[in-house]
């Protein structure tokens, strides 16, 4: 396990289709080459576009998985390169089918822990110029997650990442959740129940399962 890119950019009002339309994104990730200070909202220099729904403590850091990249670029038909899904780091050997919620990760002296699965929306629909790219995502089950930062400190790209603590609900067992048939119950109340989910993914359930068991 290790980091292939740290990708960094502070927000401003952009194009994310190539049309006259902007807004302000910070989605358009840039790969950096020196080591960069991680603190409890993120990575110094970078940001987010609208902080109603992005950033904050237990969403400081989004990764993605440079596995999936062969993926996309044969689905794509496109090169894929880090920073591409907006991801903060892209990482090898630590896809969502092992990496779970609540698992702490060392790199160098910094420590961080898995919050959520990152929930695709519409702007990857606008960036990569498809409109059932958010929804290929959500299939595919390659969705990236969210890191809360325990321990901050000086990250370096290329850097290996050490698991220090392994818990067991995985980011894809998690993201099975939000496909179709995905109610189940128990495993609901399971991810609820854990200490280190986000809030917000812990409200979302919550409403979820008060609609299931009111059926």
């Amino acid at each position: 396990m290790k980091i292939v890119s740290i990708n960094t950019t502070s927000p401003a009002r952009v194009s994310l289709d190539g049309g006259p339309r902007k807004i302000r994104s910070g989605i358009f990730k840039i790969p950096i080459s020196q080591s960069v200070f991680l603190g409890g909202l993120g990575f110094e220099g970078d940001g987010v576009g609208d902080t109603r729904i992005h950033g904050g403590k237990d969403k400081a850091v989004c990764a993605y998985c440079v596995e999936h990249f062969p993926y996309w670029s044969e689905k794509l038909q496109r090169k894929i390169l880090p920073g591409a899904f907006g991801e903060n780091l892209s990482l090898s050997g630590m896809p969502e089918t092992v990496i779970n919620i609540g698992d702490i990760f060392e790199i160098g002296s910094v420590q961080v822990q898995v919050s959520q699965p990152r929930e695709p929306c519409h702007k990857l629909n606008k960036v990569f110029n498809d409109q059932s790219m958010a929804c290929s995502v959500k299939k595919s089950g390659f969705s990236g997650y969210y890191l809360r930062v325990l321990k901050p400190g000086l990250v370096e790209p290329g850097a290996p990442i050490k698991r220090i603590h392994k818990e067991k609900f995985s980011i894809e067992k998690a993201n099975a959740l939000l496909r179709k048939g995905g109610a189940n119950i128990q495993h609901m109340k399971e991810l609820v129940s854990l200490a280190a989910l986000s809030d917000e993914w812990r409200e979302k359930l919550q409403k979820r399962l008060i609609k299931y068991q009111d059926v």
